[in-house]
């Protein structure tokens, strides 16, 4: 039901709390933060536009930025309702450019309608975007596509750049911003997600990209971050590890939240593939060491 979606994706309601959207706009306000949340609009095929409603407006009422987001799946529960007729696919990659323009066009105009001011930039669901996605964005006028992730070596991303392309670059109609990384034992990348990187990794990378004059570093988290695997319970030491970042990005000099609506990112001005921060046994050997106790505890990511 809506309802049910609503709590368990959304809310992320728990016998413990919340620690969903809502918790997470509570900490970023107490710290100070501006953050982008991309809102998925496709649930209104089954629900309606006030499904998005329900998302949308409370964060548009804080002041935070909502921007667009997709998840093809949800075609397969569509029905008649669907603006592509009986098409399905995981990703919106599996659709042609004019279907791609359709599906885009209609999520776009949902999240307006539900509130939302008009979108300029896009995240794929699962990645899953193409070169297509990209000019069907611009096909359609939005600026920013930020589906590319270089930290995943086998992600669903099908966009055609290299992953050593780290930082804004105009690609295919659109400004591509890739999802932060940082390296990994044995020349490996680690994709900066609240659940994949340690507070003090991600700390270390800003201070890497401030030291080095980079002006961007895109964080990736979900509603559901927080809570355990079985999204039954809260995670306690993904929320501990959310809130030290918090705390920590309010007190650090010379870095700031920016949001598409208010500082969106611009392309590098020289070499897109420079900036990883490099690799550190010890706070990588801390995130494992970490990150195997809250496997133990909440079920492994």
């Amino acid at each position: 039901s809506r309802k049910a979606n609503f709590d368990r994706s959304i809310a992320c309601v728990t016998p413990g709390g919340a620690v969903g959207v809502a918790y997470q706009m509570d900490r970023f306000d107490a710290h100070g933060l501006k953050a982008v949340f991309f809102v998925d609009p496709m649930p209104a095929l089954i629900w309606g536009v006030a499904a998005i409603e329900d998302v949308v407006g409370p964060i548009v009422a804080r002041g935070h930025d909502v921007q667009l987001h997709i998840h093809t799946e949800w075609l397969e529960l569509a029905g008649s309702a669907s603006p592509v007729g009986s098409r399905t696919g995981l990703n919106i990659k599996d659709f042609t450019f004019e279907e791609q323009c359709t599906l885009l066009s209609y999520a776009r105009d949902v999240l307006v309608a539900a509130g939302a001011p008009a979108p300029v930039a896009f995240r794929a669901g699962n990645y899953g975007a193409n070169d297509d996605t990209l000019r069907a964005l611009a096909e359609i006028g939005l600026t920013y596509d930020t589906s590319f992730c270089p930290g995943i070596a086998q992600s669903h991303c099908a966009i055609s750049l290299d992953r050593a392309v780290r930082m804004p670059v105009a690609h295919c109609g659109v400004i591509e911003v890739p999802i932060g990384c940082i390296a990994g034992h044995g020349g490996t990348l680690r994709h900066a997600q609240v659940t994949a990187i340690s507070a003090a990794e991600t700390l270390a990378a800003l201070r890497h990209h401030r030291r080095h004059g980079i002006e961007s570093f895109t964080l990736v988290s979900h509603s559901f971050e927080l809570l355990s695997r079985d999204r039954s319970r809260i995670n306690e030491i993904v929320r501990r590890r959310f809130e030290r970042l918090c705390a920590a990005l309010e007190k650090a000099g010379g870095v700031s939240t920016g949001t598409y609506a208010d500082h969106p990112p611009a392309v590098a001005p020289t070499d897109a593939t420079a900036g990883t921060p490099p690799f550190s046994p010890l706070r990588t050997g801390l995130r494992l060491a970490e990150q195997a106790l809250a496997n133990a505890l909440y079920g492994a990511r």
